[in-house]
């Protein structure tokens, strides 16, 4: 499992624990382990439009943030564009992002969706588009504004860079998943450094799973836990707690917050008996999972936390923070100073 040291849960979680195995049969608890500890036999398919898993309902994840109003220039006006949930119009927006490869027609959708507060702009879906989707031109933010907003990254876009001395991993970042958490990193980004990021905990895959990240039969499921762990966190600012967001499953290649953050890891194999336990805001590119797993095998001590036994990096490894451009579907990088 995934845990942040001294994490000061630890106390309610026993007493849960304690409560549950006074309240639940031998029987069902032995049925319950079988379910969530049942081993996967998926994989992550190397291709852009694969990096975005499905969530609980059947479809794509399709989410924005209350109280936003994004602004952009308009290719749907919302006054003669209407639906009854903010998911529609994000899906209609979605719909117009299906090129194989570049930038999006609609890249920002914005929605109001209380009847009571809306009165006659009820169901208005406005569709936009940003001069930048990576610095996204916000018009109001707070709690008197009836609007919903949320962003769609194209094949190509919404992409940023980890850059250690090992190589740097890119990560597609996922708004629709985790809108609340892509606003964070887009706000780290523009600080233009993150001193202090670094990762500090680094388990490999050990016996428990394949190259693929597949889960072997009857192997135990940790520790190790195949992930690397850091911080994503900019020293001299202050962190606010990030809202837990649910929508993929942890697969190979996942970066997920550690509760609310700023504590984060990215995961060197599939992890479908964690279920919704973290928040997925992105998944490091198939090529560059090779970096994570150099990182992985650096020499490490042991440690325990909240009676967990861990694997921390004798030497942690610092990161610099990294935009990366496209230009006609082709990656290209603009460093982000770090200290």
């Amino acid at each position: 499992m995934v845990r942040r040291q001294n994490d000061p849960d630890s106390p309610r979680f026993t007493s849960l624990i304690v409560l549950s195995v006074g309240l639940i049969s031998c029987a069902l608890v032995y049925t319950f382990l079988s379910v969530i500890l049942r081993p996967s036999q998926s994989s992550l398919d190397p291709d852009f439009g694969s990096l975005l898993s499905i969530d609980d309902d059947g479809g794509e994840c399709c989410q924005g943030i209350t109280n936003l109003e994004l602004w952009g220039a308009a290719v749907k006006w919302g006054s003669d564009f209407k639906f009854n949930t903010s998911k529609q119009c994000c899906q209609a927006c979605k719909a117009m992002c299906t090129g194989s490869d570049g930038p999006c027609l609609c890249d920002t959708w914005v929605f109001c969706g209380n009847k009571d507060a809306c009165g006659s702009k009820f169901g208005e879906c406005w569709l936009k588009k940003q001069k930048d989707t990576l610095t996204p031109d916000r018009q109001e933010a707070g709690k008197t504004v009836l609007w919903t907003s949320g962003i769609i990254f194209g094949k190509g876009e919404g992409i940023i860079g980890l850059e250690t001395k090992y190589g740097t991993l890119h990560i597609k970042l996922f708004p629709e998943c985790a809108p609340h958490s892509v606003a964070y990193i887009l706000e780290l980004l523009s600080l233009r450094h993150c001193a202090g990021c670094q990762f500090h905990r680094a388990e490999g895959r050990g016996q428990s799973w394949d190259q693929e990240g597949n889960h072997i039969e009857n192997a135990p499921l940790g520790p190790p836990f195949a992930l690397i762990q850091g911080i994503l966190e900019a020293q001299g600012t202050v962190f606010t707690k990030i809202p837990i967001e649910v929508c993929p499953s942890i697969r190979r290649g996942s970066v997920a917050w550690v509760g609310s953050g700023p504590e984060f890891f990215i995961s060197l194999a599939n992890h479908p008996e964690w279920k919704n336990s973290y928040t997925v805001f992105g998944s490091v590119l198939p090529e560059d999972m090779e970096i994570a797993e150099k990182i992985a095998q650096l020499p490490t001590k042991l440690d325990v936390w909240n009676n967990i036994n861990v694997s921390v990096l004798e030497k942690s490894v610092p990161f610099m923070f990294r935009r990366i451009k496209t230009s006609h579907g082709d990656l290209s990088t603009e460093e982000v100073k770090s200290e």
